[in-house]
């Protein structure tokens, strides 16, 4: 998100979608929030055995917070030769989980 190299901005964004399909509506709904926590989890553990990590910066092997990164990162294509695998990975990921 934001080219920081933390959370990859689709697992943030996955993280998002669970979050409006299970999360608490009722303040008091506390089965949801755990059920919500438990499915980011499952999410996130199955992204990690896949690729080692949820941090873009280890995804891409590439910092885009200097500009010599982000230069890096438009070089080597990474949108095109690795983030769209990451997009196909964790749409299929929460398929299965939503």
């Amino acid at each position: 998100m934001a080219r920081m190299g933390e959370t990859c901005g689709v697992v943030t964004g996955a993280m998002m979608a669970i979050g409006l399909k299970h999360g608490k509506t009722e303040p008091a709904d506390d089965e949801a929030k755990e059920k919500t926590y438990r499915l980011v989890m499952e999410f996130t553990d199955k992204f990690r055995a896949r690729h080692g990590t949820i941090l873009c910066r280890e995804l891409l092997d590439c910092d885009m917070s200097s500009p010599e990164g982000l230069q890096e990162f438009k070089d080597r294509n990474l949108i095109e030769t690795l983030c769209t695998g990451f997009v196909r990975d964790a749409a299929e990921l929460l398929d299965t989980i939503l």
